[in-house]
């Protein structure tokens, strides 16, 4: 592959931390973000970080009972910027968020509505026993008050996409191995394009506006990193570009 065109990448700037980090947000208008991951001693770690003349400075530091997987910014209103986290207890810890989506190793999905004790929308496999773990979920096809869909994607390969406006099953495959990612390039427009990064050194790009009655939505399969891609994220300001993160330590640039 002829690189001497291809965009280069540039460190900024590193720091060592002494937890796993697990996932990394920015903070809405801001220059900081938060690390969100695990201490050796199993509890969770929670750090605030600064952009300040070229160095990165710690704002503060938070330590949880369980170890934290993920978190996001994507359901509280810009001018909040509420952290919605979930952690290896199976505890969601939600401040201001108005909607939020979760997968669990019961195989439901479920989208919850923190100003009730409840969730709104409960997604579950017809059959209990047969259950699969769901790793990831994602919102998307939100272009307007009414239309909006979930995708999961589960420990054995599969990928189901649910419309929540006729809470029905969209659209299912199986992609042959456990899927760690899943997300939409944007979704608040009508659903585009879909990542899914994969055991076994796999990705794929589905376009959702290719559709055979037969063989589903279009897409690309690709081999990267040697290892798991435990992450994929498309540019916001450049929806064509996304990169993904391996087990291996390495980072990947796509267009």
């Amino acid at each position: 592959m002829d690189t001497t065109d291809a965009p280069q990448l540039i460190e900024h700037v590193n720091h060592s931390v002494n937890f796993t980090p697990n996932d990394t947000k920015w903070i809405p208008g801001s220059a900081r973000f938060v690390a969100m991951g695990i201490y050796p001693k199993a509890t969770g770690a929670l750090t605030i970080f600064g952009l300040n003349q070229g160095e990165l400075k710690t704002h503060a530091v938070l330590e949880k009972t369980h170890g934290i997987k993920c978190g996001t910014f994507g359901a509280s209103a810009l001018e909040d910027r509420h952290l919605a986290t979930g952690d290896y207890g199976g505890v969601m810890s939600v401040c201001g968020a108005p909607e939020i989506v979760t997968g669990g190793r019961d195989g439901c999905i479920r989208v919850w509505d923190v100003r009730v004790s409840e969730p709104v929308v409960t997604l579950a496999p017809k059959e209990q026993d047969t259950a699969r773990d769901c790793w990831t979920v994602c919102f998307g096809n939100s272009y307007n008050d009414v239309e909006r869909c979930v995708v999961g994607g589960y420990d054995n390969g599969d990928i189901k996409m649910f419309d929540l406006r006729t809470n029905t099953l969209r659209w299912e495959t199986n992609c042959q191995n456990g899927v760690v990612n899943v997300q939409f390039d944007r979704k608040d427009i009508e659903m585009n394009k879909l990542l899914v990064t994969t055991l076994e050194s796999k990705f794929r790009v589905y376009d959702l506006r290719t559709f055979h009655p037969e063989q589903g939505f279009a897409c690309m399969t690709e081999k990267a990193h040697k290892s798991t891609i435990w992450q994929g994220r498309f540019l916001p300001q450049n929806r064509d570009l996304f990169m993904t993160g391996g087990g291996n330590g390495g980072f990947n640039l796509y267009k």
